[in-house]
């Protein structure tokens, strides 16, 4: 026998044995199979919301000084706020007072250093507001920005409009389990109507969740440098879109 023929006989060998394994992978029974299916639905709305943060502060060698302009102008924007959108939510927050020191010289060998005194006062607030009236936005922050100045900006969807897309979620979600479940039956040879539903988890549900806001560190903040009467042109903002998601998981039996 020559090594041609040999060597064709080892291929055709070979090609049957690959053959007969697919064969029987293909004939591998899948009746009482239980598939783990995860799926995941999304639906997007445009955002209905916005979160403000404002902010004033003052610097002093006096601390009350300092800490009573940070109280008036903290007074006046709340009241240009409420005049201009009566309906926004307003929370003050963050209130803060902190010494301000003279840079430190190096000190000669063997010299006592001496206590630190600081120079002045450092104090100001946070004023969040949170509306629905966007339309009113940039009148509204332009107003305000003539006392205290706008440190963060976020847009997201309100309550209602986040529980109203609750139900499209859902469906969705739904859905594209259905979907899968109809992919995998194909794959698998078999039909639909085998497969029984046993279990579906909604992972996640209602654990989409807006950022909280935090106050910024008082040193990250820029001081206001306008005088009140000073006029403040319109900001431009573009609320944008919000995707909401949802994950679910299910478990599938076949027959």
């Amino acid at each position: 026998m020559t090594a041609k023929k040999t060597a064709a006989k080892t291929l055709i060998a070979a090609a049957m044995l690959i053959l007969g394994a697919q064969a029987q992978a293909q004939q591998t029974p899948t009746s009482g199979t239980l598939v783990i299916v995860p799926a995941q639905g999304e639906v997007r709305a445009n955002n209905d919301q916005a979160v403000a943060t404002l902010a004033i502060e003052e610097q002093d060698k006096d601390k009350a000084a300092a800490a009573s302009r940070v109280n008036q102008k903290m007074k006046q924007g709340l009241d240009i706020v409420k005049k201009e959108d009566p309906q926004a939510s307003l929370k003050t927050q963050g209130y803060y007072t902190y010494p301000v020191y003279p840079d430190e010289r190096p000190l000669p060998a063997g010299a006592t250093p001496k206590p630190r005194v600081p120079t002045a006062w450092r104090v100001g607030q946070y004023l969040q507001v949170t509306t629905t009236s966007l339309d009113k936005l940039p009148k509204t922050v332009a107003a305000a920005q003539k006392v205290l100045t706008l440190n963060n900006l976020s847009f997201g969807l309100s309550p209602a409009a986040t529980k109203k897309l609750d139900e499209q979620r859902i469906a969705a979600t739904y859905q594209n389990l259905n979907e899968r479940i109809a992919s995998i039956a194909a794959a698998m040879g078999r039909k639909v109507s085998d497969a029984t539903l046993d279990t579906v988890d909604f992972e996640g549900s209602g654990a989409y969740a807006r950022e909280a806001m935090a106050a910024p560190a008082p040193m990250m903040m820029m001081r206001a440098k306008a005088m009140d009467s000073a006029e403040v042109s319109e900001p431009s903002f573009e609320p944008g879109e919000t995707t909401l998601e949802m994950r679910v998981v299910g478990k599938v039996k076949f027959k």
